[in-house]
């Protein structure tokens, strides 16, 4: 069964739980409900909202993901459950001990993965896809060269075309604000998948943080980043710059978007398990490879 991402908004919400079900009301009224054990990923997007702490236990009993959003409507932290792997000792053990030298190799599949699918939101046939293209067959192991970086400096000069200006920031003019909250939707989706297999999601390949909880969540996220670009785009294009109910949906919708990872096909939310599985391999020594996304944008 894929696991349901579900948002919770609007002010004066309460969560309690009846029989496993999460029960949802706004101004006392029951305005909804859903069994914890459907839940991949619940996001709270309101000031104001009041929990029964079994509420959360229960949902973490059911190794779902808890956002918690701040004012801006952008997470502000993450509630994951402790042990949702049998053999998460072992694994953890697998994952503090690998040598540097796969993490660079590792690090360099996703850098190549993610200019790959960069490319694929540009232009078929285009000077700017080739040369994204040619990009990341220049990636080295570890990427010393920062060719992330010129990928990433030449793809948003092209990104919105029709030599449309953007640049990207986290706190600048739309769509940059579609942007933040699908990377965090698919940053959510991905520590659980984290999680669930066994290992920690704050002991990273390359990103590095003493502050930052999810560092191998965002190293994983990388090649991701594309598919959110493109339905980003795709909403601003269509006239859209609002951050509200129906944008949300539309980005909340990747989940369950169709992937390719080593030739099979199914909703992103499933795909991360084959990825973690092939994580799993990398670190206990049975395989030098990830199985990466390729993005479909359409």
């Amino acid at each position: 069964m894929i696991k349901k991402t579900i948002e919770i908004s609007g002010y004066d919400t309460r969560l309690s739980l009846e029989n496993k079900q999460v029960m949802v009301e706004h101004e006392g009224t029951l305005v909804g409900q859903f069994p914890a054990e459907d839940v991949g990923v619940l996001i709270v997007d309101t000031p104001t909202a009041v929990y029964h702490h079994n509420t959360i236990t229960e949902l973490m009993q059911q190794e779902a993901v808890v956002v918690l959003c701040g004012d801006n409507h952008l997470p502000v932290g993450m509630i994951l459950p402790c042990a949702a792997n049998s053999i998460q000792a072992a694994r953890l053990a697998e994952q503090v001990g690998a040598k540097l030298t796969l993490k660079k190799r590792l690090w360099q599949q996703l850098i190549q993965a993610k200019i790959r699918n960069q490319a694929a939101n540009l232009s078929e046939g285009s000077y700017e896809k080739s040369k994204l293209l040619s990009l990341a067959e220049r990636v080295r192991s570890g990427d010393p060269d920062n060719t992330e970086g010129q990928a990433a400096r030449f793809y948003w000069r092209f990104w919105l075309g029709d030599d449309r200006e953007f640049h990207r920031s986290r706190e600048g003019e739309p769509p940059n604000n579609f942007l933040n909250y699908g990377y965090m939707v698919i940053r959510a989706a991905i520590a659980r998948a984290i999680v669930a297999a066994g290992f920690h999601p704050s002991i990273g390949l390359k990103h590095h943080n003493r502050y930052d909880s999810f560092c191998l969540a965002d190293d994983l996220l990388e090649p991701f980043r594309p598919l959110v670009d493109w339905k980003a785009r795709e909403l601003f294009l269509f006239g859209l710059t609002d951050l509200n109910k129906d944008t949300k949906a539309e980005l909340l919708s990747l989940l369950s978007h169709q992937v390719s990872i080593e030739g099979a096909q199914g909703p992103l939310m499933v795909e991360l398990e084959r990825m973690l599985a092939s994580l799993a391999d990398c670190f206990a020594g049975k395989a030098d490879k990830l199985a990466l996304p390729v993005v479909s944008c359409s």
